[in-house]
């Protein structure tokens, strides 16, 4: 009998170690296809080179199948390993990319060429819109109204206070360079990131606590904010380099421009998608629902970058206006119907987003001892400078050190700004033109976005759940 129950433990414990090592051979296959779809590709090109339009092949490249094979894997084995351990899945999903990215560290670079691949950055950020279309569609516009005035309070607060401690660290640790070079560090701290927090707060199930809605709404007045400082900062190192002067009406147009879409954008979802869903409620084929808001997500999200701003600024707004009253007339649709006909597809694209941007961190920034220091101090600032946004919401009994740890990450966000700061130049001490953001200070703005990152969604669970009780009986 008692061998029987040592033997009974023993296939249990085997049980549960089987989908480790079902998922760690998957992976290492997946790889090594990786590497023979590398190869395979490399010789096919050699073989077809000056063979003229005839010898083009035809589909996707073997090298996207292959990576998003594998970005698909790393990332739900990432997210098993992180919910194991009681944090979020997308804590996994960009742990898994940050070790997949970095390889090459150790002599294996099969997956380098996923980093630059067309098509698998096109799914990713096709996943980002598609995430922030589920939150839209589990938001309520009413109810990120009621929160309006502690939204924009909350990101007035942060994108000030980022701006002036960024600005102050980057005088501090670069002295040399001109003021305007540290006004532009100072304002890639003001971004953030939504589709991180986005993304803990539906995983912890937590959107329609009054925390989100508030760090759901701060976050896109914060894009509309960090957009117009970028185009006002990005136009003066322009302006100062070429000699010329800032256009005078050009920030007023870019506010008028965010005003103008999200206003538009309530007054479709009032008025024309009610009667756009009047027709769909007609049609008897599959899929005419999930077709119909994939498609009015897409419009808006290219609407929104017809104008200038972010796409998934769009993609939100496409969820917020299908509200809940425009499917009472559907007869056999309801909207939690439409949710769980995108999850599926949320699962799928979502994922590829959050590895994709964990392997395009090189860790060897994290090595370097000479940046470490400047980039610390920009963590600190960008830490503090969101913090401090949580001390002026309005509402009482709300989790203030929650709204602003929701406000941390940077993400793609920073790394957009830090990119546009590199191709602007700027005279130094001797005249010479240099980069406003130089290869040391993208390191350093590489760390501050890996770190705001990384401790956000642990530190975002912890706010949420271990001291709202607290909070909430005040």
């Amino acid at each position: 009998m008692r061998y029987d129950a040592v033997r009974l433990r023993l296939w249990m414990r085997i049980g549960m170690q089987r989908h480790w090592l079902i998922g760690g051979g998957v992976c290492a296959a997946t790889l090594w296809l990786a590497t023979c779809a590398r190869a395979a590709g490399d010789a096919a090109t050699a073989t077809t080179q000056g063979a003229g339009d005839a010898a083009a092949t035809h589909g996707l490249a073997p090298l996207a199948l292959v990576g998003v094979a594998v970005l698909l894997v790393a990332a739900k084995l990432g997210g098993e390993v992180c919910e194991r351990f009681g944090q979020p899945a997308v804590l996994g999903e960009l742990a898994a990319g940050i070790l997949l990215g970095n390889l090459a560290l150790v002599g294996f670079g099969a997956a380098e060429p996923f980093k630059t691949d067309a098509t698998i950055s096109a799914l990713a950020e096709l996943g980002v819109i598609v995430l922030l279309f589920e939150v839209g569609l589990e938001s309520k516009l009413g109810e990120l109204l009621a929160v309006g005035w502690s939204a924009l309070l909350v990101a007035l607060a942060g994108t000030l206070c980022s701006l002036v401690l960024g600005w102050g660290v980057a005088a501090y640790f670069l002295p040399a360079a001109p003021r305007l070079a540290h006004i532009f560090i100072g304002a890639t701290l003001c971004a953030t990131s939504v589709g991180i927090t986005a993304r803990v707060l539906r995983d912890l199930g937590k959107l329609q606590t009054r925390e989100a809605r508030i760090i759901l709404g701060a976050a896109i007045v914060d894009d509309v904010l960090g957009l117009v400082m970028l185009a006002v900062v990005a136009g003066s190192i322009a302006a100062v380099s070429a000699g010329a002067t800032l256009a005078k009406f050009a920030v007023p147009l870019i506010a008028l421009k965010a005003l103008l879409f999200l206003v538009g954008a309530i007054l479709v979802g009032r008025y024309v998608v009610p009667r756009l869903l009047g027709g769909v409620g007609r049609f008897e084929g599959r899929g005419v629902l999930l077709a119909f808001a994939c498609a009015f997500c897409l419009l808006l999200a290219w609407a929104a970058n017809g104008l200038g701003l972010a796409p998934i600024i769009g993609a939100f707004a496409a969820g917020l206006v299908l509200d809940e009253v425009h499917f009472e007339q559907l007869p056999r649709h309801e909207k939690r119907d439409l949710e769980q006909l995108l999850a599926p597809v949320s699962s799928l694209l979502v994922p590829l987003f959050f590895v994709l941007t964990g392997m395009r961190v090189d860790l060897r920034t994290v090595a370097d001892f000479r940046l470490l220091g400047f980039a610390l101090a920009l963590v600190a600032a960008a830490v503090i400078g969101k913090q401090i946004c949580g001390l002026v919401v309005l509402e009482r009994k709300v989790n203030r050190l929650a709204i602003g740890v929701g406000m941390l990450p940077r993400g793609e966000v920073e790394l957009i700004f830090a990119g546009v700061g590199a191709l602007l130049l700027l005279p130094d001490a001797n005249g010479a033109r240099t980069p406003v953001v130089n290869a040391a200070t993208y390191g350093a703005i590489i760390i501050v976005v890996l770190l705001t990152t990384m401790m956000t969604p642990p530190l975002l669970k912890f706010t949420l759940t271990r001291l709202r009780p607290a909070r909430a009986t005040d």
